[in-house]
Formats: C-alpha cells, sequence, structure tokens
C-alpha cells in the first residue's frame, strides 16, 4: 500500500475514516445550512446573529473541555464516541424538525447550537486521542493526515450539496441529513475489533488531574507555543462559515448555491495539504510558525479580490496553508504527549483551538456587518501574520538560530526546548 494511505491497512482505522466520511459530509452540509438559515430567513443578513450562532456552539467547551479531556483519560474512548455522536445526531435532527414545520425561530438556533456545542466538547479531545489507539505510533502522523483529507473531502462535497438541497427545498432537509449521517460513524464505532485497539492506560480517579494537565503544558515551550498560535489564528481567522457567506451574499450579491460553492473550492486547498501531510513520516517546527504566515498573507490577497470567481480561487491556497497549519499542530501535540496525558492535553488544544470563536466569530461577524465583509478578512489577515511573526521571532531567539539558517536546513522537533525530550 502506498505510503500516503498506509494506516488504512488497519481494519479498524478504515471503518473509522468511512464512517467519519460520511458523516462529515452531513456536518458541513449542517454549517452551509445553518449560516443561511440565520442570515436569509431568521434576520436580515445580521452577521452579528450569524457570530452569535457560531459562538454559542463553540461555547460549552471553553468550560467543558479541560473536563471532557480527563473523562477521556478515564473511559473507553470509543463507547464515549457512541454517546456523544448519537447526541450530536439528535441535535440535527430536532433542528431539521422545527425548520421543516415552520416552527423554528432564532432562538430554537440558539439553543440547538449550545446543545451541540455541549456534546461535541465532550466529544473533540475522545475522537482526536482516540486514532492513537487505533493505529501504531509509527502510522499517527499518516492516519492524522487521512483524518484531515476525509474531512476536507467531505467539505468538498457538503457545502455544494447543501447549496443544491437549500435551492431546491430549503434549510430543512440539510439538517435532516446531518442526523441520518451520524449514523455510518456510530456503525463504525460499534462494528469495530476490539481486541485490535490499544487503549490507553486509564487514570485512575484523583484529585487534581486537571491541574496536572495544566501543569505538564505549561513546563513545554513548544506546546505552550503551539496553543498560544492555535488560540490566536483560531479566534480571529477561522471564521469562514461567516465571512464567505456574508462575502457570497452583501459583497457578491449571489445566493446559497454559490456560497456552497464557496466551501467546496477552499476544500480543494485543504484536501492537497492533508494529502501532502500524509507523506511526511515527522513533523517541523516551520510547518507550524510558516503556515500561520502563508495564511494570514493568503487571507489577505482573497480580502481584495474584486470578484466572485477571483475571490473563490483566491480560497484555494487560504485552504491549503490553514489545513498545513492546523495538521501540524494536531500532530505534534499527539506525538509528543504523553498517552496518559493525551485527553488533557487534547482537550486544552481543543479549547484553545474553538474557545475563542464565541470571542471572535461575534466579532467578525460585527465588523463585517458594520464595516464590511472584506474588513474582517483583513483583521484576521493582519492578525496572522503578526502571531506567525511573534512566534518566529521568539523561536529563534530561544534556539539561537539566524533565520536565514532556518529556511536554509530546518530541523525537526529537536528545534523546540524540550520537545526532542518528550518525543521519546
Amino acid at each position: 500500500m502506498s505510503s500516503m494511505f498506509r494506516a488504512l491497512k488497519v481494519f479498524n482505522y478504515r471503518l473509522w475514516v468511512t464512517g467519519a466520511l460520511v458523516s462529515n459530509i452531513g456536518t458541513w452540509m449542517q454549517r452551509v445550512a445553518q449560516d443561511w438559515l440565520v442570515l436569509t430567513v431568521l434576520t436580515n443578513n445580521s452577521g452579528t446573529a450569524a457570530g452569535i450562532t457560531t459562538g454559542l456552539q463553540f461555547l460549552p467547551i471553553i468550560f467543558l473541555g479541560p473536563y471532557a479531556g480527563l473523562l477521556g483519560d478515564r473511559v473507553n474512548k470509543r463507547k464515549l464516541l457512541l454517546v456523544t455522536q448519537t447526541g450530536m445526531g439528535i441535535c440535527a435532527f430536532l433542528l431539521g424538525i422545527l425548520v421543516v414545520t415552520g416552527t423554528v425561530e432564532l432562538w430554537h438556533v440558539y439553543v440547538l447550537a449550545l446543545l451541540l456545542g455541549v456534546a461535541s466538547a465532550f466529544d473533540a479531545p475522545s475522537r482526536q486521542a482516540f486514532v492513537s489507539e487505533v493505529v501504531a505510533k509509527e502510522d499517527v502522523p499518516n492516519a492524522v493526515a487521512l483524518n484531515s483529507a476525509s474531512f476536507n473531502l467531505a467539505r468538498l462535497a457538503g457545502p455544494g450539496v447543501a447549496g443544491l438541497v437549500i435551492a431546491l427545498v430549503g434549510t430543512g432537509p440539510a439538517f435532516l441529513i446531518n442526523g441520518a449521517s451520524f449514523v455510518a460513524v456510530i456503525f463504525s464505532l460499534w462494528r469495530m475489533r476490539p481486541h485490535e485497539l490499544a487503549p490507553a492506560v486509564r487514570v485512575p480517579r484523583a484529585k487534581g488531574q486537571i491541574r496536572e494537565g495544566l501543569r505538564y503544558i505549561r513546563q513545554r515551550p513548544d506546546l505552550m507555543m503551539i496553543m498560544v498560535l492555535v488560540f490566536i489564528v483560531g479566534t480571529f481567522g477561522m471564521n469562514f462559515q461567516i465571512t464567505n457567506a456574508l462575502m457570497a451574499t452583501t459583497v457578491f450579491n449571489l445566493g446559497p448555491g454559490e456560497y456552497g460553492l464557496l466551501g467546496s473550492v477552499m476544500a480543494i486547498g485543504t484536501l492537497a495539504a492533508a494529502l501532502l501531510a500524509a507523506r511526511r513520516k515527522t513533523m517541523r517546527m516551520l510547518y507550524i510558525v510558516g503556515g500561520a504566515l502563508a495564511f494570514g498573507v493568503t487571507v489577505g490577497v482573497a480580502a481584495f479580490m474584486p470578484s466572485f470567481v477571483l475571490y473563490a480561487i483566491a480560497l484555494v491556497p487560504v485552504g491549503l496553508a490553514s489545513l498545513t497549519f492546523m495538521n501540524a499542530c494536531n500532530t505534534t501535540v499527539q506525538l509528543t504527549t504523553d498517552s496518559a496525558m493525551r485527553g488533557r492535553v487534547l482537550a486544552v488544544y481543543m479549547v484553545v483551538l474553538q474557545g475563542g470563536t464565541p470571542i471572535g466569530a461575534p466579532l467578525v461577524g460585527w465588523i463585517a456587518t458594520e464595516f464590511g465583509a472584506r474588513w474582517s478578512l483583513g483583521m484576521a489577515a493582519v492578525v496572522a501574520v503578526l502571531a506567525g511573526l511573534a512566534a518566529l521571532v521568539m523561536m529563534n531567539r530561544r534556539n539561537n538560530v539566524r533565520l536565514r539558517d532556518q529556511i536554509r536546513a530546518v530541523r525537526p522537533f529537536a528545534m523546540v526546548p524540550g520537545l526532542r525530550r518528550s518525543a521519546g
């Protein structure tokens, strides 16, 4: 089997990635449908309302994330995922029924977004850590990259399908389809061969375990740098479900089909980045810092595109840069964290990645509403570039490495103090 797809030789991983692909297509359909419902049906293109909806969906992870990670370290992750995936499917079905019956109101969307966020908060850390139990350690980078490829392959199909469904029959059926898609991932979890899994040692109950996880991160300068970068870029830059919707409707005066197409076009870049990452057997810190810088530059270019077609084309390199950055961060955290701490560390990672959305999404929506969608993209670009430059300077100072020498010969994980020690 090609080295790009080597993790697929594992039966349980093939089941997992197939079920996730189907479910992710439904998830992307819901993301598009939810924003379209709020922007065009329940409000008059209110970026603020769309931002609040997105913010509520990610708010629970701020408060529940550390506990969710600790729970993932204590219990069987496969069984926990069966519960969380079922809960997320129920939320999608409820919203779909409300829309189809014509009884949906904006507060309904807010409440269900919050409930979905609760289920997702418990799901995300265990789902991220679960891949390390499905494949051998040497295949984890490939499995993480293929997870990203599956997610972004779904991103290619999901928004476009959602746009067609919305244009033909409205947003309600899109939510119902997403609810049904969770059956695929639940089935894949149910059919796995438990004896072929390699579950991490469960952490017994004790006091101060969350604080122990936080201390572990504070003692790792490499993890601290990743967490700060992910928070800044995720909070102010990863809000394309809002900015693309507003660019399509308020800048280019187009409909749901074109909005869905933007997500699919962007996924061309993210899918390409995932496949490139799948070929790598090691990860380098420069992919993290360079990815943040490239993300800022490409978003800045996209903000100035004068037409819908040029804007769509500009989203391809945006997707390439964003996924390169996110995959490098995720893989580094997974590979360099002790197995007994992985759930808690990944929970903190998910908190900083998604927990800033309740701040960033309403802010981005407000800027887009008050000053225009292009300004919200411009802010994201400036913030990402400044964060990437600051991280690059700090990394060079800590390692006493000149930028010119670093570009010539990038050192792997050992570039950051503490990383070589933890990688073993």
